[in-house]
Formats: C-alpha cells, sequence, structure tokens
C-alpha cells in the first residue's frame, strides 16, 4: 500500500523501487490523496497489472488516507510505504523470507538505512539516539513482545513504521485512531503489543527511509503542534497500560523521555527561524512533569 500526497519525483521514484524488486510476488496499491496534474496518466503508462492507482475524490487527509488503505488490503501481509522512501531490491525477499521464518508475528522490521532529500546516507541525532539508546543490538533475528518491548518503545520509538510489515487481520481490526496526525503509528503498534502480538526485528537492510524537513512529521515538529498530540496520546496510554497491568510500560510512557529530548532539540532551529510562540511550545513539552 502506498498512501501519497506530495511530491511527484519521489513518488514515481518509490514506484520504481516496487517495480525492480528481485521477487516479482507483489501487488501495489496506490492511494493519492493530491491533485497534481499528469499522475493518473503516468501510472496508466506502466502497463502493470500488478499496480493499481486511485484518487481520491476529496482530500482525507494523512489518517483516514492510511484508514483507506487499511480497507483496501487484500493480502494477508501489507506494506505501508512512504512515498518518498525507497525499498531496495531485495525488500519483498528479505519479507517474504522473515514471515516464512516466524508465521505468527504481527509486526516485521527490516534493516533500515537513513537517507536525505538527495538519496545520499544521512546520519541525524535523532536516527544516532534511537540506534545507540533502544534498538536491539544483536546482528541476528529477534522476536521480541509483552510489556518489555512496550516499555522500549514507549521510552524511544526506533522502528521505521514506512517500512515495517504488517500482519494484516490484526491491523484490519484495530487500524488507525482519527484523532491522531504525526504519532498514530505507534498507537497502532503499542495496541497491537498490548494485544500479546510478537515483534520480529530482521537485521538485513532492505528499506531507505528519506529524512528530511519537507515531511508532515518534520513539518508539525518544528512548528511544536506534534508535540501537544504526543503528550496526550503518552498520558493516555499511560493509564491504559496501569489498567493493563504493565506498570512499567506506564512509567516509560508518562515520561516519554526521547520525544521530550526531541522537542528540545527543537528549540535552536525555532530560535534560528525567530519563532517565539514554537519555542514555548517546545520547552513547555520538554519540561513538562509526566500528570495531566
Amino acid at each position: 500500500m502506498l498512501p501519497h500526497y506530495g511530491d511527484t519525483g519521489l513518488l514515481q521514484a518509490a514506484v520504481r523501487s516496487v517495480l525492480d524488486q528481485t521477487d516479482k510476488d507483489w501487488r501495489l496499491t496506490v492511494v493519492d490523496d493530491g491533485k497534481e496534474e499528469g499522475v493518473p496518466e503516468w501510472f496508466a503508462s506502466l502497463g502493470d497489472s500488478r499496480v493499481r492507482y486511485l484518487r481520491n475524490e476529496q482530500n482525507l487527509g494523512i489518517t483516514k488516507n492510511f484508514r483507506k488503505c487499511v480497507d483496501l488490503v487484500e493480502s494477508s501481509h501489507f506494506t505501508m510505504l512512504g512515498s518518498d522512501d525507497i525499498l531496495l531490491p531485495d525488500y519483498v525477499a528479505t519479507i517474504r523470507r522473515t514471515v516464512a521464518a516466524v508465521p505468527d508475528a504481527a509486526i516485521y522490521q527490516p534493516g533500515v538505512q537513513v537517507i536525505d532529500e538527495n538519496g545520499a546516507p544521512s546520519t541525524t541525532l535523532i536516527d544516532e539516539v534511537k540506534r545507540r539508546l533502544y534498538a536491539p543490538k544483536a546482528t541476528s533475528r529477534q522476536v521480541l513482545s509483552g510489556e518489555p518491548l512496550a516499555a522500549n518503545l514507549l521510552s524511544g520509538n526506533w522502528l521505521y513504521f514506512p517500512s515495517i510489515c504488517w500482519r494484516a487481520d490484526i491491523v484490519k481490526e484495530i487500524s488507525f485512531r482519527e484523532d491522531l496526525s504525526v504519532i498514530q503509528d505507534l498507537a497502532l503498534i503499542i495496541e497491537i503489543i498490548r494485544r500479546g502480538e510478537k515483534l520480529v526485528v530482521e537485521p538485513t537492510t532492505a528499506f531507505q527511509y528519506r529524512r528530511h524537513s519537507a515531511s508532515l512529521s518534520s513539518g508539525e515538529a518544528v512548528s511544536g503542534a506534534r508535540f501537544g498530540e504526543a503528550r496526550r496520546f503518552f498520558l493516555d496510554v499511560a493509564d491504559q497500560l496501569d489498567r493493563h497491568g504493565w506498570p512499567k510500560a506506564a512509567r516509560a510512557a508518562r515520561r516519554h523521555l526521547s520525544m521530550r529530548l526531541h522537542a528540545l532539540s527543537m528549540v535552536p532551529g525555532a530560535l534560528r527561524r525567530r519563532r517565539s510562540g514554537t519555542i514555548r511550545t517546545l520547552l513547555g513539552y520538554a519540561l513538562s512533569t509526566s500528570q495531566r
């Protein structure tokens, strides 16, 4: 599945990366939430029956478009590819091999390379923190689950949402929360884990995740809007996990230290842009307590 809104050139690169897979047994559905001219014609020119292109009559917004994509899934497993990301040629083969090895898992995270706007390898503070402090260090496949995994991800989410392969039945049952626009992936993941499902980490690098300032999540972070939504989510899920009997995960949610440090790291950029309102929002979030 590929929910699209944004740069047509990056969308075409993402689609070509699917067409270039070594394992040819795949289907691609693109749900276009934009109005750019020439996009439907470009897809028609591909002449590939495995590619299905749909354009929304009205703009749905990111979360509703995600939910529509989930509703359209027809296979047992799927990936929600970002329209500015790239599948490396062995992505499908790597995922198929991993699912075959651990068929009862719900989430499959392959190895990811972070790239910049131009496709060059990129190292950012946020990705280094994820890798060094939170992500598993083993070089072999791992199967994770339960409260330790939930607490780990709520402390610092090291997963790369567009690279994940999902088991369709559980995602269709839960879907994405309509009240969230930038942290809906973590909300879905935590609920899946809370229900007793497994996450598989496959170290083989099979995906390129593009991190650039033009993305929705980056834009929301710069404005500070992301962090208000995040705080509300973390406090809500902390209450849910307390009721579920997972106190360690609940404490991690209330602290959400990585997200608060991320807000603090955005302050210098807001200072350079002289955005006083954003600065107050970021500092308020970074220094906030775990109480409502």
